[in-house]
């Protein structure tokens, strides 16, 4: 045993001792000081974990589709959106707004249709489903809010009943959802969801 160590050991019990006789402060800080640190601990592992989650189903949708096009979903894929009800058919479009402002749209009607925007780290940044727009008909422009400016200036004629989806960054995912109540029905959604159109004007 070093001379360091001994010092240090004959040191210790006196400390105990001292604080133990001492006043209660010195132990309460230290307690208060631990149990803050825990919490700032546990929100920012609270805080990463859609990060981290999220990115791997991007990382996942980039493997098997190319940016600004809609990709039908099923069997594996399906799982990196955690839908498991077969009752639904889903498509996901990764786009890319630096190549101009995403036109989502897809003709025919279902039983019902629900579509989400995300960013990159897997935040929902809107949702629209046929039960809460002004028309069932799914038709939306993804777009930057200058992009937006521009539009507003010289508004396309194919744009003139979308509605308007401001995001903050260029990259996001776009994942459309359509239910079919029976089988008779999955040979309309199937159609619905396979001629979604999700690219740049």
């Amino acid at each position: 045993m070093t001379e360091d160590q001994v010092r240090s050991k004959s040191l210790l019990p006196p400390l105990v001792a001292r604080l133990a006789k001492g006043s209660r402060w010195p132990l309460a800080y230290a307690l208060s000081l631990g149990l803050v640190g825990a919490a700032i601990v546990h929100i920012v592992v609270l805080l990463l974990v859609p990060e981290f989650a999220d990115r791997n189903a991007w990382t996942h949708l980039a493997g098997i589709a190319p940016p600004n096009r809609a990709t039908p979903l099923e069997g594996d894929a399906l799982k990196l959106l955690k839908t498991p009800d077969p009752a639904f058919q889903i498509a996901a479009c990764r786009f890319d707004l630096a190549e101009g402002a995403v036109h989502v749209a897809t003709a025919g009607k279902v039983p019902f249709w629900s579509a989400s925007v995300y960013d990159r780290g897997g935040r929902t940044l809107f949702s629209l489903s046929d039960r809460s727009g002004t028309s069932d008909v799914l038709d939306f422009v993804v777009l930057t809010p200058d992009q937006m400016v521009e539009i507003r200036d010289d508004l396309p004629e194919d744009f003139a009943k979308s509605v308007f989806v401001e995001v903050p960054d260029d990259e996001g995912m776009l994942v459309l959802r359509a239910f079919a109540p029976d089988d008779s029905f999955k040979p309309f959604v199937s159609q619905f969801i396979s001629e979604m159109r999700c690219a740049p004007r």
